[in-house]
């Protein structure tokens, strides 16, 4: 997808009344109103997954170079402002936007759906509160997940005795691995799913029952991927925890 470095929705320029100004205005170049504008339209793109990383990094210091409050210091307060505050969201667009995941969930966001938090921020607020975190064992991983607590019990006792067993030891660590390669590929699963979703944005059609159901698979699907992914990913750290304890 090509990029391009202006937004969604543009305006006329405040100090020379120039149509069209977005960011900053083309004709006399001073920074303008920030927008009320998502992540994507302020790179002028549409809601979609699949994005040109080398094109977004080439809009993002094009921007940079107009929009940095360094560049804009001699400007009035309230230009001083604006640039602050643009220069704020460009960069927490660009790196939301650059990581395949972040991406992922704050599209999901826009949509209104939310992903099952099973973060680190998470888990020590859980603590915090005396509250259960909610962790919904994937159906695929029953089973293996109920012998690894198994193991991962019997390791911390152990290793609590003083004891040492190398077997069990290399057994978790071969687990460990096995739970590291099954989520580097559920991101490549997840970018399977984008192709879905960047097809019916490419239509247009969403008005029509059908595309509301390939819309709705679309983003269950990526929540599905995605709860899946950090589940395995504090199984990998809890493993880790118990090997390095």
């Amino acid at each position: 997808m090509a990029a391009k470095p202006a937004p969604a929705e543009t305006q006329p320029c405040w100090s020379c009344g120039s149509m069209g100004a977005a960011h900053f205005c083309e004709a006399c170049g001073r920074v303008q109103p920030p927008a009320a504008l998502d992540y994507f339209a302020f790179f002028g793109w549409p809601r979609k997954l699949n994005i040109d990383v080398a094109a977004l990094d080439k809009d993002f210091y094009q921007l940079s170079r107009k929009l940095h409050p360094d560049l804009n210091a001699r400007a009035g307060g309230q230009e001083q402002e604006w640039s602050l505050e643009q220069s704020s969201m460009l960069n927490d667009a660009h790196r939301t936007l650059k990581d395949p995941v972040q991406r992922t969930q704050y599209l999901l966001k826009l949509e209104g759906v939310e992903v099952e938090e099973q973060s680190k921020s998470a888990t020590e607020q859980a603590r915090a509160t005396g509250q259960m975190k909610k962790q919904i064992v994937p159906p695929d991983l029953l089973e293996e997940v109920f012998e690894l607590n198994l193991q991962l019990e019997e390791l911390r006792l152990q290793k609590k005795m003083g004891e040492d067993d190398p077997a069990l030891s290399e057994e978790v660590g071969r687990r460990k691995l096995e739970l590291e390669e099954k989520h580097e590929a559920l991101l490549e699963e997840l970018k399977k799913v984008w192709a879905s979703w960047d097809a019916w944005i490419d239509r247009g059609d969403g008005e029509q029952a059908v595309a509301q159901d390939e819309r709705k698979h679309a983003l269950d699907k990526m929540v599905d991927v995605l709860n899946r992914r950090n589940y395995i990913r504090n199984l990998v750290r809890d493993v880790s925890a118990a090997l390095e304890s």
